[in-house]
């Protein structure tokens, strides 16, 4: 099963990395998959842990996408990382081994510490559509833009129905990146 997440990394300095990924879960069994080059790659590979933050604030995943990347943490209990404030929950991951390919390399992990810290209630339908979008924006360049144009008019639907302010403010963010590209385009 593929989960949307909010994946953090640091590197040995410990600077760290924010980056929304769909994660494979199977019980603790957790793989990554990052695209190269990535920050969340060199990250892991140098660290060999992560923390997978279980978040319902949809503007932590649109920011990342749109270089807004600062968003208070604190340390990790078990491992050297770093812990998303607004997350509901997180799991702590080690690396235990690695599928190497040259654009996408399988990182198996294992969970070892995992903490709920609110309840999740459920996404509402303008939440989802902020994640599809973001999903959309991050495959600007590998997608057609008539594709794009019509995914993000039926994902509209569902986020003026029933989008709250954090929700609009995260489908602006995205909406002005896909105006940029499309101006970009026609220079």
């Amino acid at each position: 099963m593929i989960k949307e997440t909010i994946v953090t990394t640091q590197n040995n300095s410990g600077l760290a990395h924010i980056a929304p990924m769909g994660i494979h879960a199977n019980g603790d069994a957790i793989i990554i998959q990052p695209f190269r080059p990535s920050t969340t790659l060199n990250n892991l590979l140098e660290s060999k842990t992560a923390v997978i933050n279980y978040c319902d604030d949809v503007r932590v995943f649109a920011g990342c996408l749109t270089g807004r990347r600062d968003w208070p943490m604190t340390s990790a209990e078990k491992i050297n990382g770093q812990v998303l404030q607004c997350t509901l929950a997180h799991t702590e991951v080690e690396l235990v081994r690695i599928e190497d390919d040259s654009t996408r390399p399988k990182l198996f992990c294992k969970a070892v510490h995992t903490v709920n810290h609110a309840p999740f209630t459920g996404f509402n339908r303008a939440q989802y559509s902020v994640l599809e979008a973001a999903i959309l924006i991050s495959r600007l360049n590998r997608l057609p833009m008539e594709k794009i144009e019509s995914e993000i008019d039926y994902l509209r639907i569902g986020l003026d129905k029933t989008a709250g302010d954090k929700e609009l403010e995260a489908w602006a963010w995205l909406m002005a990146i896909i105006d940029n590209y499309k101006a970009e385009a026609t220079l």
